[in-house]
């Protein structure tokens, strides 16, 4: 695959990801919902942002400059043990947030589509698409972890991580 359609093809990802956070902040009337949905949409308008700029400079000087592309969202093993140490301090209780489950559970399935695509790229592509799209790996499996762990933290304990036990934001 050509750079080019790789860059185009990942903007249709990133956009369809963009689309189910903002209808689900859209959708929710958790306000610990809404802000961690607001954060992932955000973050995704950056990637789009990002894969835009990489794309309009390929097609001016067929090439591309990798620069650096961050996140807010912590990484895998942050999140990991983020949620083991709530584990020992929060008593799980029941929840009713079937919306908000429904949301992230579609959230999930968009962000592991992602990832499996850039995990593709990095396997298709060499020299500045492989290294493109290495970052995007790393941040999109953030994403999958944050997203899984909400799931597990509503499901099981039942409140957002959006709690002073453990933040979105990475540190």
């Amino acid at each position: 695959m050509k750079l080019e359609n790789a860059i185009k093809l990942a903007l249709e990802y990133e956009s369809g990801v963009y689309d189910v956070y903002r209808e689900a902040m859209n959708k929710t009337t958790d306000e610990s919902a809404k802000r961690i949905f607001k954060v992932l949409c955000e973050e995704e308008m950056g990637h789009l942002k990002y894969l835009q700029s990489r794309l309009s400079e390929w097609q001016k000087l067929g090439k591309i400059n990798v620069e650096k592309l961050g996140t807010s969202i912590p990484t895998r093993e942050a999140i990991n043990k983020g949620l083991q140490d709530l584990r020992k301090t929060v008593k799980p209780r029941p929840t009713k947030q079937i919306l908000e489950l429904e949301l992230l559970k579609k959230a999930l399935d968009a962000e592991t589509k992602a990832s499996n695509f850039y995990k593709e790229m990095v396997a298709a592509l060499d020299g500045e698409g492989q290294e493109l799209f290495k970052r995007f790996v790393e941040i999109e499996e953030g994403h999958e972890a944050i997203v899984q762990a909400e799931i597990n933290s509503v499901s099981n304990l039942g409140f957002w991580f959006d709690t002073p036990e453990f933040r979105l934001e990475a540190e």
